[in-house]
C-alpha cells in the first residue's frame, strides 16, 4: 500500500462542510474534509504501518496527517524526528493529536520538554508547554512552579497565541492542583486577562483560567 492510494481514498471520502470547518480553525487548503470517524475507520483497516506513516506525513496533507498519527509507531521515531514533524504542522487540531497520541507518552518526553521550553519556534513552544501542564498534573516533583508561575506572568501576555493556549492550561492546572499557588494563579489570570470573553457554549467551562479554576475546584469539593 503507498501513499498516493490512500490519498485517493482520502479524497473520495471528501466533505465540504468539513473542509469549510478545519479552514476555519486554521488549516490550510491541503487537505480533503475527511470525518474525524472516517479516518478512524481507515486506521483501524490499515493497522500499525510506521513506513507508510512517514510517507503520509510528509504529504503535507491534513488528512493524511491526521491518518498518519494512527498508524504510526512512536517507538520508532527518534527525538529529531519528532521534533521535525512537531515544527512542521501548524495547524493546532493536527499538532494536539500528535500531542496526545505520540509525545504525551513518549519515553523521553522529559528531555524535548526542556529542550523545547527555550524554543522560539510556537508549536515546539505550544508542546513544550503542553508536556509542562501534564507534568503539573501528573509528576509535580519535576518542577519549579512558582518559576513557572513568574513566566506565565511575563511571558503569556506576548506569546504566540498557538502557545498562550497550553501556557494557560498550566496556569490552570497549578492553581487547580496546588491550594498553596491557587490565589496567585487567579490574580495572574485576572490580571493579564486572556481568554475573559472567549465564547463558551452552554455547558462548558470557559477557558478564562480563574472561571476555570475556581469551577474545577467547586467540583472537587
Amino acid at each position: 500500500m503507498k501513499a498516493k492510494d490512500i490519498l485517493e481514498q482520502l479524497k473520495a471520502l471528501g466533505d465540504e462542510k468539513v473542509h469549510a470547518q478545519n479552514k476555519k480553525r486554521g488549516a490550510s487548503d491541503n487537505q480533503f474534509g475527511v470525518k474525524m470517524g472516517d479516518i478512524r475507520t481507515l486506521a483501524k483497516k490499515i493497522k500499525i504501518n510506521h513506513e507508510l506513516a512517514l510517507e503520509l506525513w510528509n504529504t503535507e496533507n491534513a488528512d493524511a496527517r491526521f491518518l498518519s498519527i494512527l498508524i504510526i509507531d512512536p517507538k520508532k521515531l527518534t527525538n529529531e524526528q519528532i521534533e521535525k514533524m512537531v515544527a512542521s504542522e501548524k495547524f493546532v487540531h493536527i499538532a494536539d493529536w500528535f500531542y496526545s497520541y505520540i509525545i504525551k507518552e513518549y519515553s523521553d518526553r522529559e528531555t524535548l520538554r526542556l529542550k523545547w521550553m527555550k524554543s522560539k519556534d510556537p508549536m515546539l513552544g505550544r508542546a513544550a508547554w503542553s508536556l509542562t501542564s501534564g507534568c503539573v498534573a501528573r509528576n509535580p516533583d519535576v518542577l519549579d512552579l512558582p518559576a513557572l508561575l513568574d513566566r506565565i506572568e511575563n511571558e503569556m501576555p506576548t506569546a504566540a497565541s498557538e502557545v498562550q493556549w497550553t501556557m494557560n492550561n498550566t496556569l490552570a492546572q497549578i492553581g487547580i492542583k496546588f491550594p498553596e499557588y491557587r490565589a496567585r494563579a487567579l490574580a495572574i489570570g485576572e490580571k493579564l486577562g486572556i481568554y475573559r470573553d472567549y465564547p463558551t457554549s452552554k455547558g462548558c467551562t470557559s477557558p478564562f483560567a480563574p472561571i476555570w479554576i475556581n469551577e474545577m475546584v467547586r467540583r472537587q469539593e
